[in-house]
């Protein structure tokens, strides 16, 4: 049987403030309803991602990695406005992952990150499907407003940047002016030749979770569930509805439910999990971590031992040790490992931040000590190299 609709935008419990999904009834609620694919994207974070990839490829549905985010609108008095990118190749995960972080270290304004537009590139952007964000995103706004030249000029800088990865969504979970809306993105969207897609923005699994999720809103704002004056920013609606639900909710609009699914087809991020991925440390051309390390750890061991030159032939025993130590490390692939720490410990030192001589089984490292890592002596203190490993 051919899918009908696939939901693209949903928050899980990781979006701390506004949903009551938790990844596994999730999975198993839209394998129960049949459904091929689902999208998960939470705001302004990836936190659910490997727990949700891992139990919905255990139960046979296609996961789609995706994060809503807000963009920076300086002129406008609403504030930011919304969009969601979905991940479509490795390359696009590469992408959000870095506009993500980019958002929290450098766009935050009263600890909401935010994206700045000049971010958005073709290549910031390549590998990504972005979905407009509805009433809440630029050109909805515009459309609200009734200003269409305004959102014909919004609609022209997101297809410069996605061409056909950009979709005008449209949503019906009875919001205020929702129908207004509607009418004029998919106007919009016929007269422009840009594919609509309709999602549900889905906040809670079933409709009598609704009181759940208000109280969790509550809890988050600082306000009473029986506060007749307090925001009423989501609806009974925003549940995860069923095809057939939306079939009947978007008759009209046979291509937006259509395009959800082909969304999902385009869609095809691999993640390989379970890997242990070392950076590798930039050595000079012509030479390897493994032969710099020993370079470097034979020179630091002179420079100690020229320093505090052992008494009688212990000199002798400390570059068997240092060798020994080698001749382990370097097959296990740890070399860059031991090279990254040295280079950040020594810049600490420089520039005067505190680093301590060393502690635990690290100490019992003689390359740590030759590197300047530590500054324990581990054949001075009997210390063992292998409770290090």
């Amino acid at each position: 049987m051919t899918p009908s609709f696939v939901h693209l935008r949903l928050h899980t419990e990781f979006s701390l403030v506004d949903s009551v999904v938790r990844v596994d009834e999730l999975v198993e609620a839209v394998a129960a309803a049949g459904m091929p694919a689902v999208a998960i994207s939470d705001q302004y974070n990836l936190f659910a991602m490997v727990k949700f990839y891992r139990a919905a490829l255990a139960r046979g549905v296609q996961p789609i990695i995706g994060v809503d985010l807000r963009l920076r609108e300086a002129a406008d008095p609403q504030g930011p406005s919304h969009f969601t990118l979905l991940c479509q190749t490795l390359e696009g995960y590469r992408n959000l992952t870095r506009l993500v972080s980019r958002a929290w270290l450098d766009g935050q304004v009263k600890g909401q990150p935010l994206i700045e537009r000049e971010w958005l590139t073709p290549a910031t952007t390549a590998g990504l499907i972005a979905l407009s964000g509805a009433q809440q995103g630029d050109v909805g706004r515009a459309l609200l407003q009734g200003r269409t030249a305004q959102a014909g000029a919004a609609l022209d800088t997101w297809l410069a940047l996605f061409g056909d990865r950009y979709y005008i969504e449209v949503q019906r979970i009875g919001a205020l002016n929702e129908e207004a809306y509607v009418g004029a993105a998919l106007a919009l969207a016929a007269g422009r030749g840009v594919p609509p897609v309709a999602t549900n923005d889905v906040r809670f699994l079933a409709a009598a979770d609704f009181e759940a999720h208000e109280a969790r809103v509550c809890i988050h704002d600082g306000t009473l569930l029986a506060d007749p004056s307090r925001p009423r920013r989501y609806t009974q609606q925003q549940y995860l509805r069923s095809a057939r639900e939306m079939e009947a909710l978007f008759a009209d609009a046979p291509a937006a439910l259509a395009n959800s699914v082909e969304i999902a087809r385009r869609c095809s991020l691999t993640l390989r999990l379970g890997e242990a991925r070392l950076p590798v440390f930039p050595v000079p051309e012509g030479t390897t971590p493994e032969q710099y390390l020993r370079e470097a750890a034979a020179s630091g061991l002179a420079a100690r031992l020229d320093a505090a030159p052992p008494a009688g032939e212990a000199a002798g025993r400390y570059r068997e040790r240092l060798a020994s130590e080698l001749d382990v490390i370097c097959p296990m692939g740890f070399a860059s490992y031991f090279l990254i720490v040295a280079d950040f410990i020594a810049w600490a030192r420089r520039n005067g931040v505190p680093v301590g001589p060393g502690r635990g089984s690290g100490a019992g490292s003689l390359v740590a000590y030759a590197l300047g890592i530590t500054d324990i002596d581990p054949l001075r203190y009997d210390l063992l190299f292998e409770r290090f490993l």
